[in-house]
């Protein structure tokens, strides 16, 4: 996860909006962060470039605008406290869970509810119900909006050879609207080449900040960020 600073409830035209800062610095465990080079800017150019590509889209989303080199503009929402996680392959728990090799492609995606930041984070949908945190309507919305998000996106990376293996996104409401707020960093795009290569980069074993830089290189070359 990367470091952020966000300034809240800035007026702006006719709304409120926040700015969020992406810094230099990942978190590679729960203690422990590394400094990587022009991380920040290359984030928020990648979080800008997705959003606004799925608006195209009609995707529903909080992003704005480019504020600076590493900082976005958000339409504030009332963010909901959970994280959608998309997965097209088998991870690392889901293989140990089910006995099935990691990174075996899915013939339908899994749609992973997270609560939290902690390692052990996955929920249901009965605790999103039970504890208030989403009403029904709103979570049919979030799931189709996941599933097509997924849709694009993997079509999006096919046509670059590239296997998406995971996305996380996160959601807010305002007034009647749900929104995408996040997530499209280093660390919750998961991206695989589809050619054998012994050199591809493991986006889920990202450990040094060589590794996240070189990982984070690659997302931007595949955007054709300029």
């Amino acid at each position: 996860m990367i470091e952020t600073v966000t300034r809240n409830d800035i007026p702006f035209d006719e709304g409120i909006y926040n700015i969020v800062e992406y810094l230099d610095y990942f978190f590679i465990s729960e203690n422990k962060k590394v400094k990587v080079k022009d991380a920040g800017k290359k984030t928020a150019q990648l979080i800008a470039f997705f959003h606004d590509y799925l608006k195209e889209y009609h995707i529903p989303t909080a992003f704005f605008r480019n504020e600076s080199d590493n900082s976005l503009r958000f339409l504030t929402s009332k963010q909901y406290p959970f994280r959608v996680k998309v997965l097209n392959n088998v991870d690392k728990r889901n293989s140990n869970v089910f006995n099935i090799k990691e990174t075996t492609e899915l013939t339908l995606p899994i749609f992973e509810f997270h609560y939290g930041n902690r390692k052990e984070s996955i929920i249901c949908e009965s605790h999103l119900i039970a504890f208030d945190l989403c009403n029904t309507e709103d979570l049919k919305l979030i799931s189709r909006i996941c599933s097509k998000i997924n849709a694009v996106l993997k079509s999006f990376f096919e046509r670059r050879n590239e296997t998406l293996a995971e996305i996380s996104c996160s959601f807010g409401k305002f007034e009647d609207k749900i929104l995408l707020t996040g997530d499209f960093s280093p660390t919750s795009l998961k991206i695989f080449s589809k050619e054998d290569n012994s050199k591809t980069i493991n986006p889920y074993k990202l450990s040094t900040s060589a590794e996240i830089k070189n990982y984070t290189n690659h997302l931007f070359n595949i955007a054709s960020i300029k």
